[in-house]
C-alpha cells in the first residue's frame, strides 16, 4: 500500500472513523467539517482517486454519488507500515529493541500475550 501524505491520511481517519461501510465524498466532507478543515468536494474527489489508484480504497460506481470504502483497516494498514520499516532496518535486532524499549508496561504486557500466542 504505501503511505499516505497529510491530506489523504485525512481523508482515510474520517473513512477509518466513519461508522458507515461505505461512504460519499460529501459524508468525508462533513467528517473533516466537524474537525475543522474545510475542503471543496472535488479535492475529495480527487483525493478519494488517488487513494483509489494507490490501494488503499475501492469505490462502487455503481451508486449515485460513489461510494468509497477502505480496503484495510487502521490497524492493518498500521501494522503494514510497521512490517515495511522493519523490513527496510540494516539492524532488526535493534530496532526491535528500541521500539520495546520505548512502549508502555501495559503495551508490553500485550505483546508478551500475543508472543505467547493468547489473543
Amino acid at each position: 500500500m504505501g503511505t499516505l501524505g497529510e491530506l489523504e491520511r485525512a481523508v482515510m481517519d474520517a473513512i477509518w472513523d466513519s461508522a458507515a461501510d461505505s461512504v460519499t465524498a460529501y459524508d468525508v466532507q462533513d467528517i473533516l467539517q466537524t474537525q475543522g478543515r474545510s475542503l471543496a468536494a472535488t479535492t475529495l474527489l480527487t483525493v478519494l482517486s488517488r487513494l483509489e489508484k494507490k490501494g488503499f480504497v475501492v469505490s462502487d460506481r455503481s451508486a449515485r454519488p460513489h461510494r468509497y470504502r477502505a480496503v484495510a483497516s487502521r490497524a492493518e494498514h498500521t501494522a503494514e507500515l510497521m512490517h515495511e520499516v522493519l523490513v527496510g532496518a540494516g539492524d532488526r535486532s535493534a530496532v526491535l529493541a528500541r521500539f520495546v524499549g520505548g512502549v508502555s508496561d501495559e503495551d508490553a504486557a500485550v505483546l508478551r500475550r500475543l508472543l505467547d500466542g493468547g489473543a
